[in-house]
């Protein structure tokens, strides 16, 4: 009886690349890390990020009082972002009203990953606060996102538990939401919230990004 052997078509990049083009450096070095170490991987501490919060209001009042209480808890505001609609959906209007705004603010300290357990459960507190303060108002004057960004992806924070979030501890959950492809920019998910997928935050991310990266190589200009 005759066998064939099938062989497979060559890739037409090398592995490290394709992945390179997907992911960035920092998936290659991860790669070679693993190819050069023939025992089992060692734990090692993740690489630092930049803590981002979105902030959603019908207020321009309210979102002006967010942007600096959410200073006062995570340190220097570095950079933010235009305020833009919040059109894409009306989920929150039952609670936060219509004509929402959007305004993304990230924080000049870059930190460990696992502050963002901390921050959902602080901002959480914080709208409450907010609320507190504005009992004419809708039932939830301001909505406050907290997440990060590293070179990598953006992963937001979430209290709800859903098939493509992992627990992170105290009820908080982690979501990649955006991929970054080097060469390609941002790249959503099949779950990726519609404002996000649709490219409108993708300037204020990739600014955030950049200066990481630039923190990250002890280039920082400022």
């Amino acid at each position: 009886m005759a066998i064939w052997l099938v062989k497979p078509k060559p890739s037409p990049r090398p592995h490290n690349i394709r992945i390179a083009m997907w992911y960035g450096p920092l998936a290659v070095d991860s790669l070679r890390r693993v190819r050069h170490n023939e025992t089992m991987a060692k734990a090692a501490g993740p690489p630092n990020v930049k803590l981002i919060c979105g902030i959603i209001s019908g207020s321009p009042g309210v979102l002006d009082e967010a942007i600096t209480a959410v200073g006062k808890l995570f340190g220097a505001i570095d950079i933010a972002s235009e305020r833009v609609a919040f059109d894409l959906t009306d989920y929150y209007e039952d609670q936060m009203g219509s004509g929402l705004l959007r305004q993304f603010v990230s924080f000049a300290q870059p930190r460990s990953p696992d502050v963002l357990v901390q921050a959902k459960q602080a901002t959480n507190a914080l709208e409450a606060e907010i609320a507190s303060r504005h009992p004419d108002g809708p039932a939830r004057p301001v909505n406050l996102d907290p997440g990060y960004i590293e070179q990598a992806k953006l992963v937001l924070a979430s209290m709800k538990n859903f098939a493509h979030r992992i627990h992170l501890a105290g009820g908080v959950y982690g979501e990649v939401t955006l991929l970054y492809r080097k060469g390609g920019g941002w790249s959503s998910l099949p779950w990726t919230f519609p404002d996000y997928a649709s490219g409108r935050y993708d300037t204020f991310l990739t600014a955030v990004r950049e200066k990481l990266r630039q923190q990250a190589y002890g280039k920082d200009p400022t």
